[in-house]
């Protein structure tokens, strides 16, 4: 378990056309309300009826905002030249603000981790005097081999456990990235469950893999699929940064601004 804060002043430095593109098609891998929602029923629901969803507000934060950002190793900064080029650090910069780094390998709703235990256990064990902001809850690929079975009732008590214990900070859900092409059923499935769930509670849901953030095209400039055994690069989590905050900024209506890896080891 890491935790680390990076205030830093924003860097206006422009921003590439192809992340425009991707911030303005339908406000990135957002719950998108004229969708039609996945078939499963969320926790709760009887069978066959699906969510009720409840439209998200526009996201409102300081001008400089405290952010903890949970979640896995891609939010652990693995394969990063040092872990504090991870993308979860990276943001500080891009959001005038500061991050509070929690990334646990391995790890997920189910799977315990290398470095911790699962989701659940980690968020009972999480300081409850800081006061952020804004959360974000990020992936977790690491269940895709655990199966459907506890799956959504593990991330409905988790998330009922985060909400509770900081109950002024916003919850953005940031779903699974693909750490390889194509994207497996494991990973796909995670992701829809995420994205139903979230939409049920009115929390906004930010999907890498409905909105291609990593292709065929950029992987391997993204992924280091050798000693980093497919998780991002140094390049790759600036990458991943610079999209998590312009999708944050699309929730808001804020600039958008430019910071200047299924089957792999359980270190994920």
């Amino acid at each position: 378990m890491t935790a680390a804060s990076a205030p830093r002043r924003l860097r206006l430095a422009g921003v590439v056309a192809a992340l425009v593109l991707a911030v303005g098609a339908g406000v990135l891998g957002v719950w998108r309300p004229w969708a039609p929602l996945p078939s499963a029923a969320p926790v709760g629901a009887a069978e066959g009826e699906p969510a009720a969803a409840v439209a998200p507000v526009p996201l409102a934060l300081p001008e400089h905002p405290t952010v903890l950002v949970f979640g896995d190793s891609w939010t652990y900064g693995s394969a990063a030249t040092i872990p504090t080029e991870g993308y979860a650090y990276l943001l500080a910069d891009l959001i005038d603000g500061e991050t509070i780094v929690n990334g646990v390998r391995g790890s997920g709703y189910l799977k315990p981790g290398l470095d911790g235990p699962a989701f659940g256990v980690r968020i009972d064990a999480l300081d409850p005097t800081i006061t952020p902001d804004l959360i974000i809850v990020q992936g977790s690929i690491n269940d895709r081999e655990q199966g459907e079975a506890g799956y959504r009732e593990a991330v409905t008590a988790a998330w009922d456990a985060m909400a509770a214990k900081y109950p002024e900070a916003t919850i953005v859900i940031l779903g699974p990235a693909p750490h390889e092409l194509p994207v497996g059923a494991g990973t796909a499935r995670i992701d829809s469950d995420l994205s139903e769930l979230a939409a049920a509670r009115g929390w906004w849901y930010i999907s890498p893999i409905a909105e291609d953030w990593i292709t065929e095209q950029n992987y391997l400039d993204l992924i280091d699929v050798e000693i980093g055994r497919k998780h991002p690069s140094s390049a790759g989590h600036r990458y991943l940064a610079e999209h998590v905050a312009a999708a944050l900024d699309a929730l808001r209506g804020a600039p958008v601004t430019v910071a200047g890896g299924s089957e792999t080891t359980p270190e994920q």
